[in-house]
């Protein structure tokens, strides 16, 4: 679908100088904005000379020449116009990509992206995630396509906290009209990570390294094509694991809401979930969510709130009706539900709640309630369901 356009500059000696050095190197804007046109106007070349006319050309563009080009009457428009018809590169195949965190004038940006826009140009924001990088800059510039940095990706890689955090961010940046490009792919873990956190590009030295040559189109590496299948045995595994993993605590709180049903007090019906290794808490919700008494805790544990957690240690009356473990359990009464891991209210720990609705007599009267158990969630376990 496209190719990055990346500046290999040497020095007098023949030695390679990083694209940064080069431009840090100008004296003076101007020398700059003339180093970073030259060098966009040679890549412009290249692709067209063998550039396949369906795929993009991403094009890095210097934050500081972007806003200059705002300034000009036209906010750039005419200027971009000259570009595409002297290389005979339409504006509807160039990708303009942006360092987010590098602006300095961001009414100037938005001023020229409208500019690009206008030429028929793609705007892509990258390295996203790095640095101060913000959402809200996001929803102001509107891009077309968001490359999260490299970082994310290698981190998510081996820590499954952050994993979830990039597809959550993957979400959020869908959500805010733009299209995702996971950059920085080098390893098969990370390409994985890469397709099920949605992201709709991949980029990195695991699919392709840089190259004089443009690749055709129609070209897919084996290194595509083959991740289907394994994609597949690999969400098989996790899913098996995960059951695994949960099957215990779901028998315990599902057994729990059976005895409640049958009169049986919470304490002694949550007793087996509250004695298997990694229980937290155990509480009792009513028909519209509010806690029923005060949390249930493992034996031994006592009742003490955790150091520093004093404030949130009284939920007794509180309501849940918004959490997915009351929601989802409410609508499929009898049937054991569990939540995605989150971040508990009792603690510097991660949770995952499983929960069970079930009736019961009360003064003659058939009341819904809800029994709930929270575990806590090692990080390299996999993961499945709602977000809490």
């Amino acid at each position: 679908m496209g190719h990055e356009a990346l500046l290999r500059a040497t020095g007098p000696e023949g030695q390679f100088v990083p694209p940064p050095e080069v431009f840090r190197s100008c004296r003076s804007n101007d020398e700059l904005a003339d180093c970073d046109s030259i060098s966009r106007l040679v890549h412009l070349r290249n692709f067209v000379t063998q550039g396949p006319q369906s795929q993009w050309v991403f094009l890095n563009i210097h934050p500081e020449v972007f806003q200059r080009l705002a300034r000009r009457p036209d906010g750039g428009e005419a200027y971009l116009r000259g570009v595409s018809e002297r290389v005979g590169v339409p504006g509807d195949r160039m990708v303009l990509e942006v360092l987010e965190t590098d602006i300095s004038d961001l009414p100037a940006m938005e001023a020229a992206m409208a500019a690009a826009r206008r030429h028929g140009c793609l705007i892509a924001i990258d390295d996203f995630g790095a640095g101060q990088s913000n959402f809200d800059r996001v929803w102001r510039m509107q891009p077309d396509i968001v490359k999260l940095d490299r970082n994310l990706i290698a981190r998510a890689a081996q820590d499954r906290r952050t994993q979830r955090v990039v597809s959550q961010m993957a979400s959020l940046l869908h959500e805010c009209g733009a299209m995702v490009l996971m950059e920085g792919v080098e390893t098969l873990d990370e390409a994985y990570i890469a397709m099920e956190s949605d992201a709709d590009m991949v980029q990195g030295y695991y699919f392709g390294r840089p190259q004089p040559a443009l690749v055709p189109n129609g070209h897919a590496p084996q290194t595509i094509s083959g991740l289907y299948p394994g994609l597949g045995v690999r969400r098989d595994r996790q899913r098996h694991e995960h059951r695994i993993k949960l099957a215990p605590y779901q028998h315990a709180i599902g057994n729990a809401g059976v005895l409640m049903s049958a009169g049986v007090s919470a304490e002694d019906a949550c007793r087996d979930f509250l004695a298997l290794t990694g229980a937290d808490i155990a509480y009792v919700l009513d028909a519209e969510g509010y806690q029923i008494g005060t949390h249930l805790h493992p034996p031994g544990r006592g009742d003490s709130p955790r150091a520093g957690f004093e404030p949130l240690a009284r939920s007794d009356g509180a309501c849940w009706a918004r959490r997915p473990y009351f929601r989802r359990a409410t609508e499929a009464i009898g049937k054991v539900q569990t939540t995605r891991p989150y971040r508990t209210l009792h603690g510097k720990l991660v949770c995952v709640t499983v929960s069970y609705a079930f009736h019961h007599q009360e003064n003659g009267r058939r009341e819904l309630r809800v029994v709930c158990g929270d575990m806590e969630w090692n990080e390299s376990a996999p993961e499945s369901g709602e977000a809490a």
